[in-house]
């Protein structure tokens, strides 16, 4: 199986938080089914950059996602960078992220899912 990685804009028409979180929950089904092994989700960080609604629901849905077994495990964005473990991770089971331009640039309006590893 080909690694592969696929990035999602939850921002793109301005949805409502309701509708972003959907969205999440469809694209993990759909890039599951189709063999993608990483999911680069761009939510934003709200327009005053001290939060952003669809941000702060993103990163309440991973965990429960993460319980029922729906994806591995996910790094924000402002902790995607070679110094945290789970970034590490990342570019173990998916060398191929090392070239993404916002390692090491602590973006947090994106957050990074990681949907298998190597064993599927």
């Amino acid at each position: 199986m080909e690694q592969q990685i696929r990035q999602i804009n939850l921002e793109d028409g301005m949805p409502t938080v309701q509708q972003a979180l959907a969205r999440l929950q469809l694209e993990v089904r759909l890039a599951r089914r189709q063999g993608v092994w990483v999911l680069k989700i761009i939510h934003g960080f709200g327009s005053t950059g001290n939060g952003g609604k669809i941000r702060v629901a993103v990163r309440r849905e991973l965990p429960v996602l993460q319980r029922r077994g729906q994806i591995r495990f996910f790094v924000p964005g402002e902790k995607l960078t070679i110094f945290e473990e789970d970034t590490r991770r990342l570019l173990q089971i998916c060398p191929a992220f090392r070239r993404d331009r916002d390692i090491d640039r602590h973006n947090n309006g994106i957050t990074v899912v990681v949907l298998r590893d190597r064993k599927g």
